[in-house]
């Protein structure tokens, strides 16, 4: 039986191990920025919203979950030859809001339309006020090329979209996304679902339990590890 979320408890959310292995976890009428973190503190988090009516949105924590350690990360020699070249300037929080719009303009394979909605869009540029969602972004001659954007909380970076409109570019910002965490001290960037672009950065898949066991630990204490203004000025 799948849940429905009650509105006047945005922080609750039912066991998301046990949910089957796709992992359709609950559904709601809204977001909303308090919603979202305990989501993603439990595992849990928005992915689409329903086609047809009543159009809710769907909440999910799949079985396997990918994930990249960030001192896991490869780059094949090509890749390592253009961050060699400074091809792109890397900027942290320059511009989330934008970044976010074009990741929901970007072209996906077998994917007819966008998840990151006008609503979502508004909820995550709250917690990107908040301190609590970042985005890096790549620019050739001052223009946005590229970039990525996620939440970081604890030791974890929470990874939702990412888009390039050059190439290399959003790989650019994922190698700088790990070079930043790992000097910071986080331990794992959360990629969500399989991908073969993913794999070959050195992501990989592991049991969805090994993933909300290992949540407790990574987000004590829940502030991020990572001073993100200190990156944003540079």
């Amino acid at each position: 039986m799948l849940t429905l979320l009650d509105e006047r408890e945005p922080v609750w959310f039912p066991d998301p191990s046990l949910s089957d292995d796709q992992g359709l976890v609950a559904v709601s009428e809204s977001l909303g920025p308090e919603r979202i973190k305990s989501a993603y503190q439990r595992g849990i988090f928005p992915w689409m919203k329903m086609d047809f009516d009543p159009h809710f949105w769907c909440w999910f924590s799949p079985n396997p979950r990918m994930v990249l350690k960030p001192t896991e990360l490869k780059l094949s020699k090509s890749m390592e030859r253009v961050l060699r070249q400074n091809r792109f300037e890397i900027r942290v929080d320059s511009q989330f809001e934008e970044t976010m719009r074009a990741c929901a303009s970007s072209k996906r394979p077998n994917q007819e339309s966008t998840w990151i909605e006008e609503d979502m869009i508004r909820d995550y540029s709250q917690l990107h006020q908040e301190g609590i969602a970042h985005s890096i972004e790549a620019y050739e001659k001052n223009e946005l090329v590229g970039g990525l954007y996620g939440l970081a909380m604890g030791r974890v970076f929470f990874g939702e979209s990412m888009f390039h409109r050059k190439p290399n570019a959003s790989k650019a910002c994922f190698a700088h996304l790990a070079k930043v965490t790992e000097s910071e001290g986080v331990d794992l960037i959360d990629c969500q679902v399989h991908s073969k672009h993913l794999e070959s950065l050195g992501a990989r898949e592991i049991p969805r339990h090994e993933y909300l066991d290992s949540l407790p630990q990574l987000l004590a204490p829940l502030a991020s590890v990572v001073n993100w203004k200190r990156f944003s000025e540079t």
